[in-house]
Order: C-alpha cells, then sequence, then structure tokens
C-alpha cells in the first residue's frame, strides 16, 4: 500500500505541474492579442476607409490566437479533475 501511495503522489505531482505549464499557453494569445490590436490601430489610422476590413482581419486572427488559450486551459482542466493518468495507474495495480 506503501508503493500506491508515492506512485499515487508521483502521478499528481506531474499533472499538477503538466497543469501548470499548460496554462502557460494563455500567455502566448494575450500577447499577439495585444499586438494585433496595436497594429489594427495604427492601420486604420493610417487608412480609415478600409477599417472594416482591417477590424474583420484582425477579429479572425484573435479568434484563432485565443484558441489557443482555450486549448491549453482545457488540457489543464483535464489534468486537474479528471485525470487519465490516475485511472491508468489504478487500472495497472488492479485496484
Amino acid at each position: 500500500m506503501e508503493q500506491f501511495s508515492l506512485e499515487f503522489a508521483i502521478v499528481m505531482a506531474a499533472s499538477a505541474i503538466g497543469a501548470g505549464l499548460a496554462m502557460i499557453a494563455g500567455i502566448g494569445p494575450g500577447i499577439g492579442q495585444g499586438f494585433a490590436a496595436g497594429k489594427g490601430a495604427e492601420a486604420v489610422g493610417r487608412q480609415p476607409e478600409a477599417q472594416s476590413d482591417i477590424v474583420r482581419t484582425m477579429l479572425l486572427g484573435a479568434a484563432v490566437a485565443e484558441s489557443t488559450g482555450i486549448y491549453g486551459l482545457v488540457i489543464a482542466l483535464i489534468l486537474i479533475f479528471a485525470n487519465p493518468f490516475v485511472t491508468a495507474l489504478m487500472n495497472g495495480l488492479g485496484l
């Protein structure tokens, strides 16, 4: 039983570290969206007549960038609350 608790603790610790690393994926989209919004404002300032095209392209890019952060969040939530590695550990130990 002592070996089981050590293995369980290692799996849970690694899962927590993995979830933390997955949440780092939220930094990139935030930086990218801020940069894109700034460049979009500059472009509209230079060519106000092209505002609709610029905003449409900028929003599409923001949606694609945001999906990366959402994927990281989903992975982190899976590792914390619905951890498949714990299930595999239990099945491997016959519990």
